[in-house]
């Protein structure tokens, strides 16, 4: 691991130590995740690996007692997630490439709906989910893999979440596990 990593993650720690709304928590994440994404060897070259056929989240960082955890989110030319949640926060920078966003709002009364669509390019910082409201479906929006650095407030691998079918936005529960 890096030394730079190694810093974020001690500097996330405390964020989650000192606590507050998740509004500030997602907030001061965003914050130092912003200077991030310009220092050299961030990655080690396991975690910039495409799983071919999906989209992939490689731990970087899981808290031991699950309170937050850090991934490298690669998601190469073609690769489109489910709509899922995630059941807790979350903060993305996006180290290269561009990320396609679908934001879709319940209740689903047939096939889901996209109420709001974006993308998001290298360099840019976000808060890509919240506990209460964070339905969505993430794709690859350029011409060469989209990687992101994620931030959960829980361990992301192991939390129950949900996805929605396309055709019907019935609901089934799933542990995505790690890449």
């Amino acid at each position: 691991m890096s030394e730079a990593m190694a810093q974020f993650i001690e500097e996330v720690r405390e964020i989650v130590r000192e606590g507050g709304t998740e509004e500030e928590m997602t907030s001061k994440v965003a914050e130092v995740m912003e200077g991030l994404l310009d220092l050299p060897d961030l990655f080690n070259p396991e975690h910039l690996r495409i799983t071919k056929g999906s989209y992939v989240l490689h731990p970087l960082h899981i808290e031991e007692d699950g309170s937050f955890s850090i991934a490298a989110a690669v998601c190469d030319v073609g690769q489109v997630t489910p709509i899922h949640d995630h059941g807790t926060w979350g903060v993305t920078a996006i180290y290269q490439g561009i990320e396609r966003e679908e934001r879709f709002r319940p209740p689903f009364d047939g096939p889901p709906k996209c109420d709001q669509e974006w993308e998001a390019e290298e360099g840019e910082v976000f808060v890509c989910c919240t506990s209460d409201e964070d339905i969505h479906r993430v794709s690859c929006g350029s011409d060469v893999p989209c990687v992101g650095i994620h931030v959960y407030g829980a361990d992301i691998g192991a939390i129950e979440r949900r996805i929605y079918d396309v055709k019907t936005g019935k609901v089934k529960t799933f542990v995505s596990g790690w890449g």
